[in-house]
């Protein structure tokens, strides 16, 4: 039978889908310690289609940057084009943070189109720079930093002085779980290069399936890495903390969009961490609790569903279980009326923003969870009380009130909307709640509510007044929600809207950041040569 060579196409096109789709490997992780702590991969070419470079050099901060008459030749040349170093800047680039037996080190590592400019660029930036050359790959080093490649790839290696996560709570200046030692440079290099695929991010499926999502910016957090060398403070050193952080695990992936920035994040955890999110997870919001709220001046909302029983079964885990028990018999409760008295639903509020005659703000805060056993719940109640009274005495706090019904507790600092929450009047459908509905968590900030709400006062200086109308212009709101657990991690989705809707973020957030590098400047040019107030309408915002 023959094959028509239309349907030859289709076969040979529909084989290499299902390649592609089915790929576990990955290039862009063959350099990438497996366990690397913190990882950033950037595409190139979905960010030079957004964002030219072109767009880039009419940036405040920019053109203040290319006016400085010290800045040499070679580096003004780099400005005005980017490929002038040797670098494929539309091609991907990956940042990564590792911490391993001689401290911290941060890595850069890109694509080059030109190996001969590239030396010529580090040449001419590292004055004092050692060149020397091993097996193909090319060093140029000194104290702190070697810049290596080949006729391909360049990688940047470079160590970290404190600048690492703190490892103990209890300092003020960052402890590391190892401390820091010189190391070489260019054998770490080395390594990096010669990196087989079974150490690498390469044969990772989930980095793999993390850089096959469309986005511009990917994001890799192993929380494991960050955790191992984590020392807790004083009783907390008793808690089994490897359990939060064993298999614990963050990918994301981000996009400048028109007039959004979006980002989808999956969260990993061990087996027994896991297992619990499956099983204790929440279903979905309760809306009814939502549309409660009797106020329509929502700056902020968060609402969350979650099964009570995980509460004591994730204690039980961490080894907490006895000493919780023994906390919450003090004043009168147990574990087990805390997951009989709580149904799972709970939302937080702040809305009606205003500012009294004096210019103080004031703002209404409501929380309230759903009561699934009343009389256990009471004992919550009697609890919190007991623990007011012993901290504040006999007179209660006048800003605080509290109601309950059958159904739901509130508790705020506006009585009118306590009561009015409980007594469920409202029924305000927020146009929000249709994109957070259905989730387990859904968290809503309405950013031109919160600035428009805290306007600066007439007698503000022009600069601080230019900030603020470069930020209402630019923000809108933001949106998150998700929390289900599927494939093994839990899923959020994140989005924050600006007020433009038709531009791209990345170019707005180009324009945005220039002018506060703009005016920046020149607060700290006023700090120093106490110059006259600027007029607010004469900083441009793009």
């Amino acid at each position: 039978m023959q094959i028509k060579s239309r349907d030859y196409f289709l076969i040979t096109l529909s084989a290499l889908f299902i390649f592609t789709s089915c790929k576990k490997s990955n290039t862009q992780g063959r350099h990438i310690p497996k366990n690397a702590a913190f990882v950033l991969h950037v595409n190139g070419e979905s960010i030079n289609s957004k964002l030219p470079w072109e767009e880039i050099k009419k940036n405040e901060a920019f053109q203040s940057m290319y006016a400085d008459t010290s800045l040499s030749a070679y580096m003004r040349s780099a400005m005005d084009n980017p490929e002038n170093t040797g670098i494929d800047i539309k091609n991907d680039f990956i940042i990564f943070f590792q911490k391993d037996s001689a401290g911290d080190y941060l890595s850069v590592q890109g694509v080059l189109k030109d190996a001969a400019k590239f030396r010529q660029f580090n040449n001419e930036v590292h004055k004092t720079t050692t060149e020397t050359e091993k097996e193909g790959i090319h060093f140029l080093s000194n104290d702190q930093m070697t810049a290596s490649w080949n006729k391909d790839k360049f990688i940047l290696v470079m160590n970290e002085h404190g600048k690492g996560i703190p490892m103990n709570m209890n300092d003020s200046m960052p402890r590391f779980s190892k401390p820091f030692h010189d190391r070489d440079l260019n054998a770490l290099s080395s390594q990096l290069f010669a990196l087989s695929e079974d150490n690498s991010l390469a044969k990772d499926e989930r980095f793999s399936q993390l850089l096959n999502t469309k986005g511009d910016l990917h994001f890799w957090v192993n929380g494991q890495t960050i955790g191992e060398g984590m020392v807790m403070p004083g009783p907390m050193s008793m808690v089994n903390m490897s359990k939060l952080y064993e298999g614990s695990l963050v990918t994301g992936t981000a996009s400048f969009d028109e007039g959004q920035i979006n980002a989808d994040i999956k969260s990993y955890s061990g087996k027994e961490m896991g297992e619990l999110w499956k099983k204790y997870g929440g279903e979905k919001i309760n809306n009814e609790m939502v549309k409660r709220i009797p106020s329509k001046d929502i700056a902020l909302l968060m609402a969350l569903s979650f099964k009570p029983e995980g509460l004591k079964e994730f204690l039980k885990v961490m080894g907490l279980e006895g000493f919780a028990n023994m906390g919450t018999n003090m004043y009168g409760f147990t574990l087990d009326d805390l997951v009989k008295g709580l149904k799972g639903d709970v939302v937080l509020s702040v809305s009606n923003i205003s500012r009294d005659s004096m210019g103080k703000h004031n703002f209404s805060v409501l929380f309230s969870p759903s009561i699934a056993d009343k009389a256990s719940f009471e004992k919550l109640v009697n609890a919190g009380n007991k623990i007011t009274k012993e901290k504040l005495g006999d007179t209660a706090p006048s800003f605080i009130f509290h109601n309950t019904s059958a159904e739901y507790f509130a508790i705020g600092n506006n009585k009118a909307d306590v009561d009015a929450y409980i007594q469920g009047n409202a029924n305000n459908n927020f146009p929000f709640l249709d994109k957070i509905s259905g989730n387990p968590l859904g968290v809503y900030i309405n950013f031109q509510y919160l600035m428009n709400s805290m306007q600066p006062s007439a007698i503000s200086d022009s600069l601080s007044m230019a900030s603020y109308n470069a930020s209402v212009k630019m923000w809108d709101n933001l949106l998150a929600y998700g929390g289900k657990f599927s494939d093994g991690g839990i899923s959020e989705h994140i989005e924050i809207n600006l007020l433009d809707k038709k531009t791209n973020s990345l170019k707005q957030l180009n324009n945005y950041l220039g002018v506060m590098a703009g005016i920046d400047k020149m607060k700290k040019s006023r700090q120093v040569t106490f110059e006259v107030p600027i007029p607010a309408d004469s900083i441009k915002t793009k």
